[in-house]
């Protein structure tokens, strides 16, 4: 059983379409791996598997229509961020608000994997509503990295990176706000993939029209990234922006890699947020290694100098659109930060949200303008390497002090702004030997792309091999 952990997502699909495993085998895998973890890791604190046996066994039954869906995964057990309902599984969304809640239906991402052969097993941990990243709770509490139990694993999709990271699911949804797919992916050295708004389809939302959050895959490697991707992606006749899938699958961009050419690196964004130099450092010299693949490498970054300005002003107007109503009926029961949101939020006017929606539109032209001379651009995935799990947020790196307790995640949420496609890349680690993640940034609409850059420089990297990883103490 601890074999099947350790394989790729991409190694146990192979194995359970020539039926020399099957889906049950990789459930009860899975369960041993948690039992063994998890009590050091607090990464999966709602189990399903007697409904992921089910499942299974209706995928294995012949006849049943349950097993013409094998799709793109097979069978695989998989962990479902706890912002996503699952009917029948405890769905918290990390707050005391609904720490009882049982959803009777589910989410179209959901449903997406499921139709493609996935199997929910568990639900991952997860800050209050998603907000932060540093993942912890009032109702499950601090998830912790497996590299260094004592350290955060980041968030918001903490739970999700941790349960791939330490084998005890292949593969795991995230989501991505301001940083929530790529920040926990660095600190656990795990890829995390922001796909374009509209890729993966979204339901059971609030707010249906809002293209600023993402829903996206993390795994251990790139080759199960794309594979995940291709599992999710689609219309959905909830979702008024899903697209449909791509004519090529993003998988063959991973088995048929094509280098880029001209690639752009940026240490801090043009300068607009500080970065640690031990993690600048580690990130520049890994960026200079796209001449490995052929690649030349230059100092630039496209003109960024008001992403944070509009992020501030759009965040706070989706935090209202999304759970204004909701937090001024339980105020009581929600942690300071959030109502701090909230009321941001409510101080905007009209002019704010339209002068913020015109400088958003500018911003992105300048962006798609820039991939006209360049493949990609490659900054660090986080200003920090992880820090102590007790610590909230970060307030101050290299001498500057921030606004706020997200400001420090600038580096990910100026390209949350852009609409831009990005992942988080394992790169190397720090003196400490806690990881370290490259964010590499795509052209509108171009996952293929970066995921066909991502999958050559893994090659070059070579951290792949290193998942998955057993917990670590101090």
């Amino acid at each position: 059983m601890d074999e099947l952990t350790r394989l790729s997502a991409r190694e146990a699909v192979a194995l359970l379409a020539a039926r020399e495993i099957t889906p049950l085998d990789l459930i009860e895998a899975s369960e041993n791996r948690v039992r063994a973890t998890d009590d050091k890791l607090n990464a999966l604190p709602t189990l399903c598997f007697d409904r992921a046996r089910d499942h299974a066994k209706r995928i294995m039954k012949a006849g049943d229509p349950a097993s013409e869906q094998r799709g793109w995964l097979g069978g695989l057990p998989l962990g479902v961020k706890d912002l996503n309902d699952v009917a029948g599984v405890r769905t918290t969304y990390g707050s005391p608000i609904f720490a009882d809640h049982v959803p009777d239906g589910t989410d179209a991402m959901v449903e997406t994997l499921e139709a493609n052969g996935g199997i929910v097993v568990a639900k991952a941990n997860t800050p209050e509503f998603g907000h932060g990243a540093n993942t912890f709770n009032e109702v499950f509490g601090k998830t912790r990295n497996p590299w260094n139990t004592a350290m955060t694993c980041g968030g918001s999709s903490g739970g999700s990176a941790v349960a791939v990271a330490s084998g005890q699911t292949w593969l795991a949804t995230g989501s991505d706000l301001g940083c929530s797919l790529r920040t926990p992916a660095a600190f656990c050295s795990v890829v995390g993939l922001r796909p374009s708004p509209g890729r993966v389809a979204r339901s059971r939302t609030r707010l249906p029209y809002d293209n600023l959050w993402v829903q996206g895959p993390i795994a251990r490697t790139v080759g199960d990234t794309a594979l995940m991707l291709d599992a999710m992606v689609g219309e959905h006749r909830a979702d008024p922006i899903s697209m449909p899938p791509p004519h090529r699958p993003f998988i063959d961009a991973v088995d048929n890699p094509v280098p880029p050419r001209r690639v752009a690196f940026s240490r801090d964004l043009g300068g607009i947020t500080p970065v640690a130099n031990e993690v600048a450092e580690i990130c520049e010299a890994a960026a200079q290694r796209f001449t490995e693949i052929g690649a030349t490498i230059e100092n630039a970054c496209p003109d960024l100098n008001d992403a944070r300005a509009i992020f501030h002003v759009l965040r706070a107007n989706q935090f209202v659109g999304d759970l204004g109503e909701l937090l001024r009926a339980n105020s009581g029961q929600v942690r300071e930060e959030v109502i701090w949101n909230l009321e941001q939020g409510e101080k905007l006017t009209a002019a704010d949200l339209a002068r913020a929606e015109r400088g958003r539109g500018r911003l992105y032209a300048r962006a798609a303008e820039f991939f006209q001379d360049y493949d990609l651009l490659v900054t660090p995935a986080t200003i920090v390497a992880p820090f102590d799990v007790n610590i909230k947020a970060i307030n101050e790196v290299e001498g500057h002090k921030f606004e706020n307790y997200f400001d420090w995640y600038t580096i990910s949420y100026a390209i949350t702004a852009t609409s831009l496609p990005a992942l988080s890349l394992p790169c190397g680690f720090t003196k400490d030997g806690l990881p370290v993640g490259l964010q590499i940034v795509g052209p509108p609409r171009g996952e293929a792309l970066l995921l066909s850059a991502a999958e050559l420089m893994e090659q070059v990297f070579q951290i792949a091999g290193k998942l998955p990883v057993d917990p670590t103490g101090t």
